[in-house]
């Protein structure tokens, strides 16, 4: 999703990782402009700028969320900004009119592939603020009981793991953030009275597997065999490696990483300091799996708004609820059940009687065991 500047006569244009998603032998260095944010003049399509916030992409890390603008107030000074976020938990704060960074970004050193015909980038771009707002290292193997603990760090012990950006390879990598993110597609939400950036973050590591092409097919049929639902399979067609990846959960259904699995975040936008944290959302029972507390959060993929009363409203978790937090301090203030869960961002009006409603689209997520599909807009009232 696109977000447009019209005073300044800009557009800018999240782009997507390159593919395939885990192997890069065929693309070699940066793949510029994917994983990017870009500047387009609205009014010729001509690119200002652009600022590629992860080079040769090898772990599905894309610009899933839309860009944000808001306000930087600093030195005396305000600075029209833009955010934005891949999947690997890291937020970018970049001025509108330049793209040069605000707070500034360092160049690190990451993992280099062991993968024959792979040449990942030797570094990757990381915010001085805000830090990382999503787990990038792994801290050690949870689950709810000892039996779902040892599978846990039985899997893991197999994997190369080495934080964030750990490429993926032959004998299995572990992913820190997953897939889904880090930031996931709801993307965030500025409220103007605080200075507050409100960045909804997932906490779920991913395995991801390398396969010589000539191991493919049977691979996948055995997987089939054994009724292992969690492996998706991309043939990775014109390289010469398929790939296998899962979410990295126990056989009982819980993630290997500890709680919580899904965060509100609220970012001081004019510092990037975080000013508060909270488990947002919530894991419901997903087939033999018992809920999780509320404590343990869950991973949100819709995002958040923030009205001028101080609210923040949310739904996109896989629980079937919609919540309201105090802006100031992410405390949950209010929860309203719904038919289904939402995998939407709620919106606000104020209708011809003059009282304020607050909607949400609540289609299910299509998980087996957990909240049916459904098709539903639901609207609440506030009081008069």
């Amino acid at each position: 999703m696109i977000a447009a500047d019209p005073e300044r006569n800009l557009v800018f244009v999240p782009t997507s990782s390159p593919s395939p998603d885990y192997y890069g032998g065929e693309r070699v260095g940066d793949n510029l402009f994917a994983n990017s944010l870009v500047a387009l003049r609205a009014s010729t399509g001509e690119r200002v700028w652009h600022f590629q916030t992860i080079h040769h992409d090898l772990w599905d890390y894309d610009i899933a969320a839309p860009p944000i603008l808001f306000d930087v107030h600093r030195n005396g000074r305000t600075i029209a900004a833009v955010g934005v976020s891949p999947k690997s938990g890291n937020f970018f704060i970049l001025d509108r009119e330049t793209g040069k960074p605000i707070f500034g970004v360092e160049e690190r050193a990451v993992p280099k592939s062991d993968v024959p015909g792979e040449v990942s980038s030797p570094t990757q771009p990381f915010p001085i603020a805000p830090t990382g707002l999503a787990p990038q290292k792994f801290a050690g193997a949870w689950g709810p009981d000892e039996a779902s603990r040892k599978w846990c760090q039985e899997e893991i012990g197999k994997l190369r793991s080495e934080g964030v950006f750990t490429p993926p390879s032959l004998r299995g990598s572990l992913l820190i953030p997953g897939n889904i993110g880090g930031m996931a597609w709801g993307g965030a939400a500025y409220d103007p009275q605080n200075h507050l950036l409100i960045i909804p973050t997932n906490n779920l590591a991913a395995e991801v597997r390398l396969i010589a092409r000539a191991d493919f097919d049977r691979e996948r049929r055995e997987a089939g065999r054994t009724l292992n639902g969690d492996w998706e399979f991309a043939r990775q067609q014109g390289t010469p490696y398929g790939m296998a990846r899962r979410l990295l959960r126990s056989p009982g259904g819980a993630p290997c990483t500890a709680p919580p699995w899904g965060v509100l975040n609220g970012v001081d936008a004019d510092t990037g300091a975080v000013k508060w944290t909270v488990p947002a959302g919530q894991f419901p029972k997903l087939g033999d799996a018992p809920a999780a507390p509320p404590s343990f959060g869950g991973i949100a993929l819709g995002g958040p708004i923030v009205t001028a009363g101080g609210l923040i409203f949310m739904a996109g978790s896989l629980d079937a609820a919609i919540r309201a937090y105090d802006v100031s301090t992410g405390k949950e203030l209010w929860k309203a059940d719904l038919p289904t869960s939402a995998r939407s961002t709620p919106m606000t009006f104020r209708g011809p009687n003059g009282r304020q409603y607050v909607m949400i689209s609540a289609g299910g997520h299509g998980i087996p065991g957990g909240p049916p599909l459904g098709d539903y807009v639901i609207a609440f009232a506030l009081p008069r």
